[in-house]
């Protein structure tokens, strides 16, 4: 089969496709003939040897794909050969076959192509798990995620807004911000220019925001307790801004408020099935009707798999990056 292989740890130019031994699937396990996977921020980290894989899992980069089932391991109730799915991974989707817990495996929603699924189940497993199964949002209650532009903050931002949510949202750009407001954001940050506290108070009337979902880490820690409401919830998902900050217990305490911090890649698989079970009864309809779609910006063959690592270390683009098979 063919798979990405990194000659040793740094920048895209490490990169490169070759011929690997095929793999099979276990017991409970399915493999599936890959259509498309997604560049993640854990990938680029994974490429630069700061991220590596949970023990027992592939050391090839790639945490989603779409594609057919290849074939089934013993045990494997539910599939069939042929069956057109998506799986969320915890590595091995940059290759044309890879095999994965029979758990992590969903339907591709009805009306979406098997391309722009490969873009789907990492974004919607990390935001349900996160937003709704771990911080509880519920219906009018407000929500900040930061960096809205990106593959978590353009799906975050549709679900939320969906599920009846005041959506607030931050972002680099004014073009960044114009395609959050289009997804549903009710309010739009520029951090270059605003601060975001400053902002979001105003916006929920002095209150705070009940939810913020954070990928910044220590940069943002004392601005995001400064931000939340009363019983407000803040779960932390990566350290683009470092892994230690200061946390001020007592204004903690004061708002009895929450501090979450999640992985999901190295969950054991008894859990991510908990979680892809409950997006496939809770967002995928959402997803089938159009109330949400996959934002993607750029699809490009797996050879260009350096090219597409650079437009994610560059920061610029919008929506997720497909690599297709």
């Amino acid at each position: 089969m063919r798979a990405v292989v990194a000659d040793g740890r740094g920048g895209p130019e490490v990169l490169s496709v070759q011929e690997v031994p095929d793999v099979e699937p276990g017991p409970g396990e399915v493999a599936i003939e890959v259509a498309a996977t997604a560049v993640n921020r854990a990938d680029t980290l994974q490429r630069q040897g700061f991220y590596p894989p949970p023990k027992g899992a592939s050391d090839v980069i790639g945490l989603e794909c779409s594609g057919t089932v290849a074939a089934l391991g013993e045990g494997v109730e539910g599939w069939a050969v042929g069956d057109e799915v998506c799986a969320l991974l915890a590595g091995g989707g940059y290759a044309s076959r890879v095999v994965v817990p029979a758990g992590q495996v969903m339907p591709v929603p009805a009306g979406v192509d098997l391309v722009h699924a490969g873009a789907l189940p990492e974004v919607a497993c990390t935001v349900w798990s996160n937003v709704f199964m771990a911080a509880s949002l519920k219906p009018e209650e407000s929500f900040l995620v930061h960096g809205g532009a990106g593959g978590i903050g353009t799906f975050a931002i549709q679900l939320a807004h969906a599920l009846g949510s005041q959506v607030l949202t931050t972002g680099g750009t004014a073009e960044k911000l114009a395609l959050c407001a289009e997804l549903g954001a009710d309010v739009t940050i520029s951090y270059r220019d605003q601060e975001f506290v400053e902002v979001a108070r105003e916006a929920t009337g002095g209150r705070g925001v009940d939810v913020i979902l954070d990928n910044m880490g220590a940069a943002y820690l004392g601005r995001n307790v400064d931000a939340l409401a009363t019983e407000g919830r803040l779960v932390v998902i990566g350290m683009q801004g470092g892994s230690k900050g200061e946390l001020d217990l007592g204004k903690l305490l004061s708002k009895r408020g929450a501090v979450i911090a999640t992985s999901l890649r190295g969950r054991p698989a008894a859990g991510k099935a908990v979680i892809c079970a409950s997006v496939v009864e809770h967002v995928w309809p959402l997803v089938a009707d159009g109330t949400i779609r996959p934002v993607v910006e750029q699809t490009m063959p797996l050879e260009e798999v350096r090219r597409a690592h650079e437009l994610m270390d560059a920061g610029s683009h919008t929506g997720k990056i497909v690599l297709t098979l």
